[in-house]
């Protein structure tokens, strides 16, 4: 497996960026193509011990950066030979078989669109992202890609987070459910209204299992698999769950040193606090999947250190063994053939 990892990409590139890729090559036994400015990744390396090339790790040249303040629009003309531009299209020719950034999210989506190109029949490409709950993992798609939305477009959500459940989490006949304000089917505005309308009547057709409408405190419960949203909507709900999650492990942490006494417990409960810790941080997930998009494309987070660039390659790799983007092109031309 070989996968492209963006080198100038995201709050700590390159050297949190460069860290994390070294560590995925070993932990997954993959192919790492570190893309970017060789001098100032051959520098990161450096500064990690690294006098030479680990082995599994190359370095594709690419002299420009993408920045915040670039258009994602137009950035993929602008700068086309940049880390992110020169990595997207090394997967484009099956150089690489996925390919991993903390860049740009407005700029990635663009890039991938416009570089790699979606699948015939997609209108939108989406981001998916496990979310923990009491219970399984639920998907959450789109939590950032589109911030305008048509029910169409929603509808098509529902069937791609429905085999991201499927292929990637392994669940059988996953439950989807819509992103509202309340259970009811007149709630929400045009958009959820006639969102609901197509899903509940391809849930009547048997081709997803539609529970209905659902308010974010309830998909907390885990009684849904995919939870669908407007790019918007389901941003506004991540950064929330991000927020308040870390505020409640501040808490913890903060109650259990105390006094000595809440230290001690702390110390009998330390396992037990670090896989908490660990299940609401991502940790294992590291990054969001680019659903809809031809070649696998993830989305790792803007201020991902090495831990984060690790697993997020781990999430690529796993991504391009299930081949998620050819499972949903399938599906797609045997719906085709069978309307």
């Amino acid at each position: 497996m070989r996968v492209v990892v963006d080198a100038m990409g995201g709050d700590n590139a390159p050297l949190e960026i460069v860290k994390g890729a070294v560590e995925a090559a070993e932990k997954y036994r993959a192919e790492i193509v570190l893309c970017g400015r060789g001098e100032e990744i051959l520098r990161a390396l450096e500064k990690l011990g690294k006098m030479d090339l680990p082995r599994g790790v190359e370095i594709a040249n690419a002299s420009e950066t993408v920045e915040m303040e670039d258009s994602p629009s137009t950035v993929f003309k602008t700068k086309p030979d940049s880390s992110m531009a020169v990595g997207l299209k090394m997967v484009r020719d099956g150089a690489a078989d996925a390919f991993v950034s903390a860049g740009s999210t407005g700029a990635l989506l663009a890039c991938a669109t416009f570089i790699v190109r979606r699948i015939s029949g997609i209108r939108r490409a989406a981001l998916a992202l496990p979310i923990p709950t009491a219970k399984d993992d639920f998907v959450l798609i789109d939590c950032g890609a589109n911030t305008e939305c048509t029910p169409e477009y929603l509808l098509q959500f529902a069937y791609m987070g429905r085999f991201y459940a499927e292929n990637l989490m392994g669940v059988k006949d996953p439950r989807i459910a819509l992103l509202n304000i309340g259970a009811e089917e007149s709630k929400g505005t045009d958009l959820q209204r006639g969102a609901y309308a197509l899903l509940k009547e391809a849930g009547e057709k048997g081709e997803i299992n539609f529970i209905g409408n659902l308010e974010p405190k309830e998909a907390a419960g885990g009684v849904c698999d995919v939870l669908v949203a407007d790019g918007f909507s389901g941003n506004i709900m991540l950064k929330a769950v991000e927020g308040y999650g870390g505020l409640i492990m501040g808490e913890i942490k903060s109650m259990f040193l105390k006094s000595g006494k809440t230290k001690l417990a702390a110390a009998m409960l330390k396992d037990e606090l670090t896989e908490l810790k660990k299940k609401y941080s991502g940790a294992d997930v590291g990054g969001t999947a680019l659903l809809g998009i031809s070649r696998p494309v993830i989305k790792a987070h803007g201020s991902s250190k090495a831990s984060d660039i690790c697993a997020a390659v781990g999430q690529a790799v796993k991504t391009a063994e299930m081949d998620v983007p050819g499972k949903i092109k399938e599906h797609l031309e045997q719906r085709r053939q069978e309307s």
